[in-house]
């Protein structure tokens, strides 16, 4: 970037919830992430392609399944069913019901839903 750049770039993606250090503990273990800091209002989480931040809003009130999130994380991996065990292991719902038998839609612990497929843009 020169310094006349004023291009914009995607510098994290925040998620609402109400304990951010538990948010991004299931993130970091998930991902395999890198804690980047964690503090009672916010915690950073470095994973591959992204950095999350688990961010705390009073009062903090669950995304309902279907249809209220704004935005969903998908998440990509060969094995899926190796994946969604590993996810509900670490806390993680699956949601019911599931709209497309090619992805798996699970809820983290603050209630996100976010997707896990073997598909990945090239």
């Amino acid at each position: 970037m020169t310094e006349h750049d004023d291009s914009l770039r995607v510098a994290a993606v925040s998620l609402d919830c109400a304990e951010p250090g538990e948010l991004a503990a299931f993130y970091r273990d998930l991902l395999r992430g890198e804690l980047l800091w964690q503090n009672a209002n916010s915690a950073g989480v470095r994973v591959p392609g992204a950095t999350l931040v688990a961010q705390r809003v009073d009062p903090y009130r669950r995304p309902v399944w279907p249809g209220a999130s704004v935005v969903h994380l998908d998440l990509s991996g060969a094995e899926i069913e190796t994946a969604v065990r590993r996810a509900l292991e670490l806390g993680a719902v699956e949601v019911d019901p599931q709209p497309d038998p090619r992805w798996r839609v699970l809820l983290d612990p603050a209630g996100h839903p976010f997707c896990i497929t073997p598909f990945a843009p090239d």
